[in-house]
């Protein structure tokens, strides 16, 4: 694939030299300025000799609000004159630690809670050519509700699945998973939502083979990283779910989509993936039943785009990750065409939970009228930030009190992002709202990816709804006109308003765009973008009107 042969060259090189890209563009016989055009595309490449040391820093929402930026020009000023020249420092997109903030990457080496001295001991190690390891995450300790296996065996409801035992009165065969998943009303847990034993059937049903089962492990949205923790906790579970899925719609390949900056999980996902081989669960005739089915990794080469499905594939076949336009969907024309199902490690995760403890346990585990458990990553302006499994319908004040252990420093909250960058702002006043899907989209928000970020009292509004929207303008894959014009003109009004300089006609400009956005975008990136700042506006106009209108005295 093009692009393990670019992180090939980039591994023995350090970067992409013109040469090598000439050669490879011969061997492979594909024109040199297709690979220029993947290899320009994604972040962790560089067509240049980089300097010695790269520090990057997170300049998204969690290390924001914990003075990322402060923090930059503070150790950038304390770099020795000597050695600014071989240092480049730059900001970066979330690169998920936002439990653990301020976060900066060090040659591709993450630690978090750093200081202005401990970047600068960093810097002068990666100088002297000393090995960097980063700093691990620190684990989250279980046990977890959602495993069935805490006290015994792993791997029972795959057994099950194969030797065609039934679950219940009525359920049995092969396409039992399908069915529990369709009544434990199960849906996606990676932003949109859809029914997950509604897209196994989908796919199962769909005409042509190869089929291929996707994991998107590559969540990259601010605050969010729920999916980190379950890769670092339950790995089992994700691929127990995803040998799962691969019998039921009649697959034999399997690919984990894993994040660039999560690659602290491989040694242990490749354990368990070896581990399943051994048991004969894994691999050429699981169990004497005939069926095959195994799974890869592929490692990201970076960028939030490739959270979107049809842009993850396209980086998958090795081009460019930019979306697709649809229909058609990957359920029926996916990877290489072919029927793809699509699932986050969440939702993967909780096929095997649901399928032995029935689809009656699993709606039980929620609160009020929701439906089972939930994985939220919690982090902004709290005392504990982290990842908890909780009822489906908590609301986000017990959420923050109870979990988060409250607002940090005494303070009151002024606000909460519910679900990612993607869902916008509520204020404190809606913090007792049930975090599911109906009652966020009834007060028009979304639980997006899980992401619920505190806002302290004293923030700024306007601010926080820039750093969002310049989140989204960075990561815009710049395809489409609408996302990739909208969400630059909508920084450029902010930045202004924020220096002084609002200008009266912004309101109706911000509306205008965004709604060009939300209608016309090609992808649900260009089509969320706006509602920080859209949420800022309808929620504290008397925050920030004046101010977007240059109206402020």
């Amino acid at each position: 694939m093009l692009i393990d042969d670019l992180k090939a060259i980039q591994e023995l090189h350090g970067y992409l030299p013109e040469k090598e890209l000439r050669e490879l563009s011969a061997k492979t016989r594909t024109p040199l300025y297709e690979i220029q055009g993947v290899a320009s595309f994604y972040p962790h490449f560089h067509l240049e000799p980089p300097l010695p040391v790269r520090v990057e820093v997170c300049a998204d929402l969690a290390c924001h609000l914990h003075g990322a930026g402060a923090l930059r020009d503070r150790f950038q000023s304390d770099i020795p004159a000597v050695d600014r020249g071989k240092v480049h420092v730059n900001t970066v997109s979330c690169i998920g630690r936002c439990d653990r903030p301020c976060a900066i990457s060090v040659n591709d080496h993450i630690y978090d809670n750093v200081q202005s001295p401990e970047v600068i001991a960093l810097v002068r190690s990666a100088l002297e050519g000393e090995n960097l390891a980063g700093t691990p995450p620190e684990m989250t300790p279980g046990p977890w509700e959602l495993d069935p296996y805490r006290n015994g065996d792993k791997y029972q409801a795959l057994r099950k699945l194969l030797t065609d035992q039934p679950w219940g009165e009525t359920i049995q065969g092969i396409e039992a998973a399908i069915e529990m998943l369709k009544r434990a009303g199960l849906r996606g847990m990676g932003g949109a939502g859809f029914p997950a034993g509604l897209k196994w059937e989908i796919v199962r049903k769909a005409e042509g083979s190869p089929k291929y089962v996707v994991c998107y492990a590559d969540e990259s949205e601010p605050g969010t990283f729920k999916d980190r923790v379950i890769l670092e906790s339950l790995p089992h579970l994700l691929v127990e779910g995803m040998i799962m899925a691969g019998l039921t719609i009649e697959s034999e390949e399997g690919i984990i989509y894993l994040r660039h900056e999560y690659d602290h999980v491989l040694p242990a996902l490749e354990r368990e993936l070896n581990e399943a081989r051994e048991a004969g669960l894994l691999g050429a005739d699981i169990l004497g039943t005939g069926h095959t089915f195994d799974i890869t990794t592929f490692i990201s080469p970076g960028g939030y785009i490739c959270g979107e499905e049809t842009a993850l594939l396209e980086a998958l076949e090795g081009k460019r990750a930019e979306p697709r336009n649809k229909p058609p969907y990957p359920g029926n024309v996916g990877l290489w065409g072919k029927p793809t199902l699509i699932n986050n490690v969440e939702t993967f995760a909780h096929a095997p939970a649901i399928c032995l403890n029935g689809a009656e346990w699993f709606i039980e585990q929620g609160e009020g009228e929701s439906a089972g458990l939930k994985f939220f990553a919690l982090s902004g302006d709290v005392n504990r930030p982290g990842v908890y499994e909780v009822p489906m319908g908590i609301s986000a004040s017990r959420l923050i009190e109870q979990y988060g252990d409250g607002v940090s420093e005494g303070r009151k909250l002024k606000a909460i992002m519910p679900g990612g960058a993607s869902s916008g702002f509520l204020p404190a006043s809606m913090v007792d709202i049930a975090l599911d899907f109906k009652p966020l989209e009834q007060v028009g928000s979304i639980l997006g990816s899980g992401a619920v970020v505190a806002i302290a009292e004293g923030r700024d509004m306007l601010d926080l709804a820039f750093n969002a929207m310049r989140f989204f303008r960075n990561e815009s894959c710049g395809k489409c006109v609408p996302c990739r014009t909208g969400t630059e003109k909508i920084v450029d009004i902010l930045q202004g308003a924020l220096a002084g300089k609002g200008r009266e006609e912004a309101k109706s400009l911000i509306e205008e765009l965004s709604a060009a956005m939300m209608e016309t975008s090609i992808c649900g990136l260009g089509q969320a973008a706006p509602n920080p700042i859209l949420s800022v506006i309808r929620h504290f106009p008397e925050e920030v009107l004046a101010r977007i209108e240059g109206q402020a005295s």
